[in-house]
């Protein structure tokens, strides 16, 4: 059991990690912290670098926190809130992905969770520190921060189309 959620942490960190490099950075395809910020305008955010750089160093730091298994919990979180808002933005295409729709953070939503859920297991530092097992509350309690900061950030920060505005 051990070595599948080592595959999992490290599978799901890494790529949670690496899409905020994309947002940030012009390392892994990325379009530098200018094309994250023009994305985050062209999905209707405000804040221009600002919130590309906070959703990127959120995507980043919870992807990273999860690969090595540190403080399971709060980098479960993270995840869940960033790919949160994600889901937002694809929500209106469906849930497909090959429609541009909600497929993929809603799988890292649930494995964030399940993550938060199982524990980081053996191979982490959680448990070479002696912070596992976590109480399973903590699944819950990251799975409804996750969501309502997601949700919130969502709400604060998207713009509401003008009238005559698409």
């Amino acid at each position: 059991m051990d070595t599948g959620i080592l595959i999992l942490r490290l599978l799901v960190g890494l790529l949670v990690a690496g899409h905020g490099v994309q947002k940030v950075s012009s390392h892994l395809g990325g379009k530098g912290l200018q094309g994250g910020t023009e994305e985050f305008r062209a999905d209707g955010f405000r804040g221009g670098a600002l919130t590309a750089l906070a959703a990127g160093g959120g995507q980043i730091g919870s992807g990273l926190l999860l690969a090595v298994g540190f403080l399971t919990p709060l980098a479960a979180t993270g995840a869940i809130g960033v790919m949160t808002v994600a889901l937002t933005v694809k929500r209106p295409h469906g849930l497909w992905v090959q429609n541009d729709g909600y497929e993929y953070p809603l799988v890292l939503i649930g494995t964030a969770a399940a993550l938060a859920a199982t524990g980081p297991g053996a191979w982490s530092l959680d448990a070479v520190l002696g912070l596992t097992p976590y109480p399973l509350w903590w699944a819950a309690l990251a799975l409804v921060a996750g969501l309502g900061s997601g949700l919130l950030t969502r709400l604060v920060l998207h713009r509401t189309a003008a009238p005559g505005e698409h």
